[in-house]
């Protein structure tokens, strides 16, 4: 067996058997038990979201505030996940694999609302930063110092090495596709780029995300809906087909064991996952960062970032592959398949834009990610250990430009995998908390308007 066949066999047990369902459960829980935030209070999420927007800061203010916490974990969400993720999700989970990306998105909105309500109460400030996230609120609120410890080391080593690989790769793909650069060309100038951005701290990736987002986010959806509409007499066919194929028990394809349903629960919820992040303990350390009068604030600013993540942007690259029939081309892989959509329907110039679209969107992953991962070595090294993190970051951005596809796509499942599973028992058993602090939210809301 090759490497690359024993790294999916780990993801199959991992998430076949456990994960899959792990985080289905846990999203299932939280919408039951705090009663449907996600459908109830979707209008709060977009009003502390982007309401900020239009509020003058003061001269010389410095704390983040919602809109730039949002800003720096959409950054992080919407990367190749939105791109290649999709286009992987669908070629090898098949169209059914959409409709379980929205279940997981739905779901995972009411997740990732605990995750960043928890971040907001246990942030820390560290040598006048703020700090947070999953390992904080696994040490300081579950008190399991071991936890911490673990969700500390499989986020460096999901997001800050490999998963930044995965960025990196789609980044080389993409660009080798467009204009033939030699991946080795690309990676240099890329690790170089990434250096000087995240050697300026905290602030310069919250100032760049809070620029670069809003305006990467609108030109690809506008891009996506025009192929939409230029393809919009095969959707009704398409729409029948995700749906049909979401639940099909026909054997799957290719004397792969099991159903077309299986495989498109198993790709549909490891994609969304891998793309909007609801569960997997990465995002919180963004909205850590945000001042804002209560936590549950916060919370619903995280449930906005998961419905641009997968609901417009991710359902926008499905439509594109699937209305194309980009899909149907079984010798392309990953980022490959969206840029044959745009192709299809743009020619040269939609892989071009493509190309600077994945540029935009993997590269502002990349700093969220490193932030998160850098987050964490202050957990458990102490301001002294980013001087080691920083450089092994640029290098593992270098190295991603070299390796092939689908052993990068599979060791990110394998350990974003890793991360969920102290995350996802920390907010289990800090849920009465959560339930405490949106139950008084409401009653002083109820309060106000009465």
């Amino acid at each position: 067996m090759s490497p690359l066949d024993y790294v999916k066999a780990f993801n199959e047990f991992l998430w076949n058997s456990f994960l899959m369902y792990a985080l289905l459960g846990v999203g299932i829980f939280y919408t039951v038990y705090l009663g449907f935030p996600q459908l109830r209070h979707l209008n709060l999420a977009f009003k502390y979201a982007f309401g900020p927007i239009f509020k003058k800061r003061k001269p010389g203010e410095t704390k983040v505030n919602s809109f730039q916490a949002l800003a720096t974990a959409v950054a992080a969400q919407v990367g190749t996940g939105n791109i290649g993720g999709v286009a992987t999700a669908i070629a090898t989970g098949g169209l059914g694999a959409i409709f379980w990306m929205w279940v997981s998105a739905l779901l995972g909105m009411s997740t990732i609302f605990s995750e960043a309500v928890l971040a907001q109460k246990y942030k820390k400030e560290y040598h006048g930063e703020t700090v947070g996230g999953s390992a904080y609120y696994l040490y300081y609120g579950l008190g399991s110092k071991w936890l911490a410890v673990f969700f500390s080391i499989a986020i460096v080593l999901a997001l800050g090495f490999v998963g930044n690989m995965v960025q990196a790769n789609s980044i080389s793909i993409a660009l080798t596709n467009a204009f033939n650069i030699p991946s080795w060309v690309i990676g240099i100038v890329l690790a170089a780029v990434v250096a000087v951005v995240i050697i300026g701290g905290q602030r310069r990736i919250t100032a760049l995300a809070e620029l670069l987002v809003p305006f990467m986010a609108i030109v690809y959806i506008l891009g996506s809906f025009i192929i939409i509409y230029m393809f919009a007499d095969q959707l009704p066919h398409v729409l029948r087909t995700i749906f049909t194929d979401a639940f099909s028990l026909k054997s799957a394809a290719g004397g792969a064991a099991g159903t077309v349903m299986k495989y498109a629960i198993r790709y549909g919820v490891a994609r969304g996952l891998f793309s909007n992040e609801a569960g997997m303990g990465s995002t919180p350390h963004a909205h850590a960062l945000a001042d804002v009068k209560d936590p549950c604030e916060q919370g619903f600013v995280a449930m906005a970032g998961v419905f641009v993540d997968t609901v417009l942007i991710c359902t926008s690259t499905a439509f594109v592959i699937m209305l194309t029939g980009a899909y149907g081309n079984t010798g392309l892989k990953s980022v490959a398949i969206t840029q044959q959509g745009f192709e299809i329907a743009f020619g040269e110039g939609g892989i071009i834009f493509l190309a600077i679209s994945l540029i935009f969107f993997a590269f502002t992953t990349i700093i969220g990610w490193y932030m998160f991962g850098e987050m964490n070595i202050k957990f458990m090294f102490g301001k002294k250990g980013v001087r080691f993190y920083r450089p092994l970051v640029v290098l593992f951005v270098f190295l991603g430009c070299l390796f092939a596809a689908d052993l990068v796509w599979e060791l990110a499942d394998s350990f974003n995998g890793l991360m969920v599973i102290p995350n996802l028992i920390g907010i289990i058993f800090l849920a009465p908390q959560v339930k405490k602090l949106y139950k008084n939210f409401l009653a002083n809301r109820k309060k106000k308007e009465a």
